[in-house]
């Protein structure tokens, strides 16, 4: 396969059965910091990361106080702050951002400055301009960047990305990429409907105020399914049109996106916000790659990744019920292993991310101007 620019994060043979079993640290410990202490951080960050025995909790930043006694009492920090400028005067090997999505370039860039490796949560940004300056200070300082894609380390995109590195699609030409979720409450900012698993509520602005998300479902849910697409393919968008739509909401709850790539490849993506809830496998996810050697598909809510060749072949690649339902223990399980020097493999990647806000930025700017618009 004939696949632009490679470096969005390399997997080597035998990284399905390594990830199997966390390998953890019997000399050093990672001394993260968390800036954010919302629903997310604390239901799935916090929990997976302070069972570590190679991790060392040392601060977390928030403004509930009330949220970050709980945080410290709970999972072992040794400092709470309001500021994370504060945070960041810490002696600290990583940082996890996770608070609303606008604020998300500013804290990496200063993690970054500060010489911590960085977690930074979907979407990587709202800007371009910013992802790409992340990704090139990281670069510039040898730093880590891990944007939390937890499909991207399931069995089926690990699998996936396998088919994809032997060249079994051949030269891309065109990319389906489609995802819908049971979230048209959380946009429409009326409630949050996963209430019973969450450490802390969500706050509600932050997916359903412009203000704060700058943006709605492509913003909050896309980028989920962009960053598993651009990982698994290694494309980078050239220019992009795009309709969406708010359907009584203050922000996008449908998305209808056209893509042209570099090398000519085009694609689109799409998404809904109205998935209906306790619909079977709880998100629609289809990723539909086809080359000139034949086509690979995903299809996350019925566990299914296949190959069909146009020299014959047809497979379908056995997979595990709940295969591909959505976990993210695995990035930030990778995040720690990446700072201890316990792998050198990123499946979600800072590049990846990039490229995804580079679609779903331009998106915006297209749908604002009713024009094609350049990335």
């Amino acid at each position: 396969m004939r696949r632009q620019e490679r470096n969005v994060g390399v997997l080597s043979p035998d990284a399905i059965r390594r990830m199997a079993a966390r390998p953890q640290s019997r000399t050093r410990r990672a001394r993260l910091g968390f800036i954010g202490a919302g629903w997310w951080a604390t239901t799935n960050h916090m929990p997976v990361l302070a069972a570590r025995r190679d991790v060392e909790m040392v601060s977390v930043c928030g403004l509930d106080p009330a949220v970050l006694e709980r945080c410290r009492r709970d999972f072992g920090f040794a400092h709470t702050t309001d500021d994370y400028r504060e945070l960041l005067r810490q002696d600290l090997d990583g940082v996890v951002i996770a608070t609303p999505h606008a604020t998300h370039a500013a804290q990496a860039l200063a993690a970054l400055r500060a010489g911590c490796h960085v977690m930074v949560e979907k979407p990587f940004t709202t800007d371009a301009a910013d992802a790409r300056k992340i990704v090139a200070l990281a670069a510039r300082k040898g730093l880590h960047v891990v944007v939390p894609y937890g499909w991207n380390h399931r069995p089926i995109g690990l699998r996936a990305r396998a088919l994809m590195d032997r060249g079994s699609v051949g030269r891309i030409d065109y990319v389906l990429c489609h995802m819908a979720s049971p979230v048209k409450n959380l946009f429409s900012g009326k409630s949050f409907d996963f209430t019973d698993t969450a450490y802390v509520p969500s706050s509600l602005s932050t997916w359903s105020d412009p203000r704060v998300s700058r943006g709605g479902y492509g913003q909050g849910q896309l980028s989920h399914a962009t960053g598993l697409m651009l990982w698994l393919t290694g494309l980078r968008a050239t220019s992009v049109f795009a309709n969406l739509s708010n359907v009584g909401s203050r922000v996008d709850m449908y998305d209808a996106i056209s893509v042209r790539f570099k090398g000519g490849a085009i694609g689109t993506v799409s998404g809904s916000a109205t998935l209906p809830p306790g619909t079977p496998g709880s998100f629609q996810l289809d990723v539909r790659i086809f080359g000139d050697r034949g086509v690979l598909s995903l299809d996350i809510a019925r566990d299914h990744l296949s190959l069909d060749t146009h020299d014959g072949r047809h497979e379908v690649v056995p997979l595990r019920k709940g295969d591909a339902a959505y976990r993210c223990d695995g990035p930030p399980h990778q995040f720690v292993e990446l700072i201890l020097g316990l792998t050198t493999e990123n499946f979600s990647p800072g590049e990846a991310a990039m490229r995804s806000v580079e679609i779903i930025d331009t998106a915006y700017r297209s749908a604002r101007s009713g024009r094609n618009e350049r990335v």
